[in-house]
């Protein structure tokens, strides 16, 4: 299963985002839960980064299915956006294909 964690402070600006895990639907390689998940995250990491120019760290370890995304500053709002539209994205497929393969949590940072 693919974990991902939305992590917000109490105002309830984006401070990370968490990808955790391979989704399991299919054999490797033909998996496309975990081939729509990490589209929808990097695309949204590398849009960030290229296209808002925000401060951000990633780290990332491939072999774990991880991806992690911290924010040093406050966002602009295109860049709130941006990351709505992925966590949009990301509770579809979950809904589409259940928490079997994907799941979406909120936590407070």
């Amino acid at each position: 299963m693919t974990e991902i964690i939305i992590g917000k402070d109490r105002g309830g600006a984006y401070r990370e985002v968490t990808c955790m895990g391979h989704a399991g639907y299919a054999a490797y390689g033909r998996d496309i839960v975990c081939a729509s998940v990490s589209v929808l995250v990097i695309n949204t990491i590398n849009a960030l980064t290229e296209l808002a120019g925000e401060d951000l760290e990633t780290t990332v370890q491939e072999e774990k299915g991880l991806i992690r995304c911290r924010f040093h500053s406050p966002l602009q709002e295109r860049s709130v956006f941006l990351l709505d539209a992925m966590v949009f994205g990301l509770e579809n497929i979950g809904r589409e294909y259940g928490e079997k393969y994907l799941k979406v949590q909120y936590k407070e940072v």
